[in-house]
């Protein structure tokens, strides 16, 4: 069994169709076909059967799907570790993150990290954070950065620190004034805020439950951060952010950010965490280590 039909044969799984499988690898369908008869050949069983809306896989297939993902993961780590051996500063990373967020925070990190580490190329998966612990977990995935997920035994946390969601604003709106922001200033203005599947927006309704208000709706509910920033920039809306995802707007003095009263606050830990067991790559152990000391470093600003 050659590890090319084995390629062949994960892609196949994961587009779920010959063609796109092989539009996908650069190959002709009948090249994935015949790899795929090659397996079926060696375990004498037939892997997947086709159907109207595509291929489906036997029982027998779906349990070498299951190994044969670990097979090639596998062998990806042991080449990196060989690599490691001859003194090679390259590999792959994969990282699992949970939300837009997080992606603001760590996109100027991995700008640094690549400029340091050019041969080393990084993947980045937007999940929530109990599908980012159990990729870690399941090796799917290097490291994961959390924030409001619990603890959990299966994972090794490297780095965990507390971050404050504040309320951000344009430089000219109302509240940027203020020393401190209460619940109940922060309520007579327009709020822009993702829908409360999303842990800040549970936390900030129970913040208001705790002082006896009913939780306010949100003028504007959206996840994309990007949306949020530009309806603060217009001074329309004010939002609630670790300071570190509008630290460029911070900069540039477009966006300000004040506190919250202390009975008000809102924190949730940061957590950097990788799967316990095998001894990770140069690639990953490098960017975990960067990462932290980065992550460190603007958190404590």
């Amino acid at each position: 069994m050659q590890l090319q039909a084995i390629a062949y044969f994960n892609e196949l799984v994961r587009s779920r169709s010959i063609r796109q499988a092989a539009e996908t690898l650069g190959v002709s369908p009948t090249a994935v076909s015949r790899q795929l008869e090659n397996l079926e050949a060696y375990f004498g069983a037939p892997l997947l059967e086709r159907g109207a809306r595509g291929i489906v896989l036997t029982p027998a297939g779906r349990l070498f799907a299951e190994r044969s993902t670990a097979i090639m993961r596998d062998l990806e780590t042991a080449r990196q570790v060989i690599d490691d051996l001859g003194g090679l500063r390259s590999g792959h990373v994969s990282v699992h993150v949970n939300g837009a967020v997080i992606n603001a925070i760590l996109a100027p990190a991995l700008a640094e990290f690549y400029a340091l580490f050019p041969a080393i190329s990084i993947s980045v998966a937007v999940t929530s954070a109990s599908a980012a612990l159990n990729a870690v977990s399941a090796g799917e995935s290097d490291i994961a950065v959390t924030m409001f997920s619990p603890k959990d035994a299966r994972v090794d946390t490297l780095f965990s620190i507390a971050v404050n969601h504040e309320p951000v604003m344009a430089p000219d709106h109302p509240l940027a004034g203020e020393g401190e922001i209460t619940l109940a200033a922060i309520r007579q203005h327009a709020i822009a805020m993702p829908d409360r599947s999303f842990s800040i927006r549970r936390d900030f309704d129970d913040r208001q439950r705790a002082v006896g208000l009913e939780p306010v709706e949100a003028a504007f509910t959206t996840s994309s951060l990007e949306l949020q920033k530009e309806l603060a920039r217009r001074g329309t809306a004010v939002l609630i952010l670790p300071a570190m995802t509008v630290s460029r707007e911070i900069a540039d003095n477009v966006l300000t950010v004040r506190p919250f009263e202390e009975s008000a606050e809102i924190s949730s830990d940061m957590r950097l965490v990788r799967a316990e067991g095998p001894t990770p790559t140069f690639a990953a152990r490098t960017l975990a280590e960067f990462l932290e000391a980065f992550l460190r470093e603007h958190a404590q600003r």
